[in-house]
């Protein structure tokens, strides 16, 4: 499998070119992510535990979904396409926008778009990128039955 290649971008957000995963990372280049919070019809926040095999953050609590934002592609074409890859969750429109944070130190230099859906889905598949969600007792269990921990800390920046 080939190296994700990422859009490096200026201060303001604007394309300047492209780079490896990894050349991004480790040289601290400006990129974009998203961040996707999934509430159930109990407004119950539904929460990942990263993997411990990531290169950021193993092993640390995050939201229902995050990714990068692939070369060309938009935040909205990103907060569709990751819910999909890892938690199985299709959604029918784009989730809505809530803020987005300026690329700094304390999101490892991603400008984060920040969005939120409401569901009654159930995941349909394991997720890929974390062997944790929070209140489940299977990799497979459905959104609708998670209990978020009682704190969330966030970076600012």
């Amino acid at each position: 499998m080939s190296e994700e290649i990422f859009d490096v971008v200026d201060p303001n957000d604007q394309v300047i070119g492209q780079q490896s995963r990894s050349e991004v990372h480790r040289l601290g280049l400006r990129h974009r992510a998203i961040h996707l919070l999934v509430f159930n019809a109990k407004g119950e926040l539904f929460l990942q535990k990263r993997s411990m095999k990531k290169d950021c953050f193993p092993g640390t609590w995050d939201s229902s979904v995050s990714g990068h934002v692939d070369t060309g592609e938009e935040y909205d074409a990103c907060a569709l396409r990751e819910p999909r890859e890892e938690i199985g969750l299709e959604l029918a429109a784009v989730p809505e926008r809530l803020f987005k944070i300026d690329a700094c130190e304390a999101t490892g230099q991603e400008f984060v778009g920040c969005t939120a859906a409401s569901t009654k889905a159930r995941s349909n598949s394991t997720p890929t990128n974390s062997p944790t969600a929070a209140g489940s007792r299977s990799k497979k269990s459905p959104i609708g039955s998670l209990r978020p921990p009682r704190i969330l800390l966030l970076p600012s920046c």
